[in-house]
């Protein structure tokens, strides 16, 4: 277990000098850091590229599952939460979430469209046995990473609603980003769901 460890860490910290490395910041030069930097942000998730060196220093960027009814949020700034009254029971929801038109497995689909359609967001996970799914989504010039919980809720026949948790992995503060994302397709969602259930 030691040298397990051991071999973790010395990983983690090759990893960490080889970001310093490519930053410039070895010579605490500001015009290497800047070029460096520049050159991370031009590769973007190639190789070499800025999100290699988010991975590299913070660990693989998906945040993983959370269980709504139990969740606690951060304690630092950093995440939105959107929940249909009652069912996040343990922690204050930033939105509140309607019951829409259709039924689960539609509003799944359309919240999977939302997704698609929001730049540089990706399906990183989809359960198979209940309607929850996982999606990361990246900034658009630093390209830091979100990872964005799904939860598709009964409600009775033909209708369903939802729950979003989105967080940030890098960031003391989030200045609202994640709050404004889960506004944002819940806007677009339940218009989409409202279209569909007026048919």
């Amino acid at each position: 277990m030691g040298t397990l460890q051991g071999r973790t860490g010395r990983a983690r910290s090759l990893g960490v000098a080889g970001v310093i490395g490519v930053l410039g910041l070895g010579s605490l030069g500001l015009g290497s850091l800047g070029l460096g930097l520049a050159v991370l942000v031009a590769r973007g998730s190639e190789p070499g590229g800025i999100e290699e060196a988010w991975m590299l220093l913070f660990g693989a960027p998906d945040l993983g599952p959370v269980d709504f009814p139990t969740l606690t949020r951060t304690r630092l700034p950093v995440d939105g939460l959107a929940c249909p009254p009652g069912h996040c029971e343990r922690a204050r929801a930033d939105l509140t979430v309607p019951v829409l038109p259709v039924p689960g497995d539609r509003l799944r689909a359309i919240v999977a469209e939302v997704a698609a359609e929001t730049p540089r967001t990706d399906l990183v996970f989809r359960a198979r046995w209940t309607e929850e799914d996982r999606y990361l989504t990246r900034s658009s010039i630093l390209h830091r990473p979100a990872t964005i919980n799904v939860a598709i809720i009964g409600a009775g026949e033909g209708r369903s609603t939802l729950a979003l948790y989105s967080r940030s992995q890098i960031a003391l503060a989030d200045f609202g980003s994640n709050r404004a994302r889960l506004a944002a397709w819940l806007e677009r969602i339940g218009e989409r769901a409202r279209r569909e259930g007026a048919r």
